[in-house]
C-alpha cells in the first residue's frame, strides 16, 4: 500500500479494451470536441467584431462560450489522447490541475447560467428597468463574481481533496480526476468528511442555483402567455425550454455524480453520467443558445461570408 507522497501519477478508466473501440471513442470525442471549438469559437468571434451585439445577454453569451471551450479542453483532449495511444496515465499535478480547472469552468457556468436567467427575466418580465438593472457595470460585477465563486470554489474543492492520504491504490476509476473517485482511494473515510462536506455545501449551492434559474423561467412563462401572438409565444417557449433542459440535465446528473451512495456506482453507470455532466452540456450549449436566435445567426453568416469570400483577400485579377 502507498500514501499519497509516493503517489506519482493516477491511472484512469479506458473506455475500451479493444482496439477498435478505443479508435472509435477517439473518432467520436474527436468529432464532438471540433464541432464544439468551431460552434464556440464562432459565437465568440462574431460576438467580439459585431458592435451590434455587445449587449448584456451577448456578452453573457460569450462568456459561456469561454467556459464551455475551458471544460471541454480540460478533459477531452487527454481522453482521447489515452485511447490514441493506449494509455491510461496521468501525472499527480496533471490530475490536481485537471479537477482545479473542471471545477473552476464547471462551477463558473453553474453561477453563469444563474446570471443568464436574471438577464432574460428583467429583459422579458421588468423591460422598463432593463438598462438600470442590467448596465455594463452591473455585468461585469456579475460575470466577475461568476468567474470568481468558480475559482473559490475549484481552489477549496482541491487543497481540500490532494491533502488527503491517500493509500488505496492508484486508479481513478473514471476517463477523467473525479473527485468522488479520489476520495475512494483515500485511507480511512474519516479522512475525507471534510471533502464530502465541502461537495455538499456546493450542491445546495448549485441546487439553489437551478431553483433560481427554474423560478426565472417560470415568470419569463407567464409573461410569454400573455403574448397575443400565437407565432411569438411558440419562439419564446422553443427558445426557453431547451434551456432549461440542459441546465436540468447538467445539475442533475452531477448531482448525481458526487452525491450518490457507493451501493450504487458501477463502472458503465459512473462513466456514462460523467459524459453527461461533462461532455454533452458543453457541447450543445451553442446549438441551443444560437439556433433560435436570428440576431446571432445572421451576424454569423456575416463573418463567415467575410472571413471566406472578401473580395479584398483576392487576387486583382480575380476581383470584380
Amino acid at each position: 500500500m502507498c500514501n499519497s507522497s509516493s503517489i506519482s501519477q493516477f491511472l484512469l478508466l479506458a473506455f475500451a479494451d479493444t482496439r477498435e473501440l478505443q479508435l472509435l471513442h477517439f473518432g467520436l470525442f474527436l468529432g464532438i470536441y471540433l464541432a464544439a471549438l468551431l460552434a464556440n469559437g464562432l459565437i465568440i468571434t462574431t460576438i467580439a467584431c459585431d458592435h451590434r451585439l455587445h449587449t448584456p445577454m451577448y456578452f453573457f453569451l460569450l462568456s459561456l462560450s469561454v467556459l464551455d471551450l475551458g471544460s471541454l479542453s480540460t478533459t477531452v483532449p487527454k481522453s482521447m489522447a489515452d485511447s490514441l495511444w493506449d494509455k491510461r496515465a496521468i501525472s499527480y499535478w496533471g490530475c490536481a490541475a485537471q479537477v482545479f480547472l473542471f471545477f473552476f469552468f464547471m462551477s463558473a457556468e453553474c453561477a453563469l447560467l444563474t446570471v443568464m436567467s436574471y438577464d432574460r427575466y428583467v429583459a422579458i418580465c421588468k423591460p422598463l428597468h432593463y438598462g438600470t438593472l442590467m448596465g455594463s457595470r452591473a455585468c461585469v460585477h456579475m460575470a466577475a463574481a461568476a468567474w470568481g465563486s468558480g475559482f473559490l470554489n475549484a481552489l477549496l474543492h482541491t487543497a481540500s481533496t490532494f491533502s488527503l492520504p491517500l493509500c488505496q491504490g492508484n486508479a481513478a476509476d473514471q476517463f477523467f480526476c473525479e473527485i468522488p473517485k479520489i476520495l475512494k482511494l483515500s485511507c480511512s473515510d474519516s479522512d475525507s468528511v471534510r471533502e464530502v462536506g465541502l461537495i455538499v455545501v456546493s450542491a445546495f449551492v448549485a441546487f439553489g442555483c437551478f431553483v433560481f434559474i427554474v423560478l426565472s423561467y417560470v415568470q419569463i412563462f407567464r409573461a410569454v402567455l400573455r403574448i397575443p401572438s400565437q407565432q411569438g409565444r411558440h419562439k419564446a417557449f422553443s427558445t426557453c425550454l431547451p434551456h432549461l433542459a440542459v441546465v436540468s440535465l447538467f445539475v442533475s446528473t452531477a448531482m448525481f455524480a458526487y452525491l450518490k451512495p457507493p451501493s450504487i456506482s458501477s463502472p458503465v453507470l459512473d462513466l456514462v453520467v460523467a459524459v453527461l455532466y461533462s461532455v454533452v452540456p458543453p457541447a450543445v450549449n451553442p446549438l441551443i443558445y444560437s439556433v433560435r436566435n436570428q440576431e446571432l445567426k445572421g451576424a454569423l453568416r456575416k463573418v463567415i461570408s467575410w472571413t471566406f469570400f472578401n473580395t479584398d483577400k483576392l487576387p486583382i485579377f480575380l476581383r470584380k
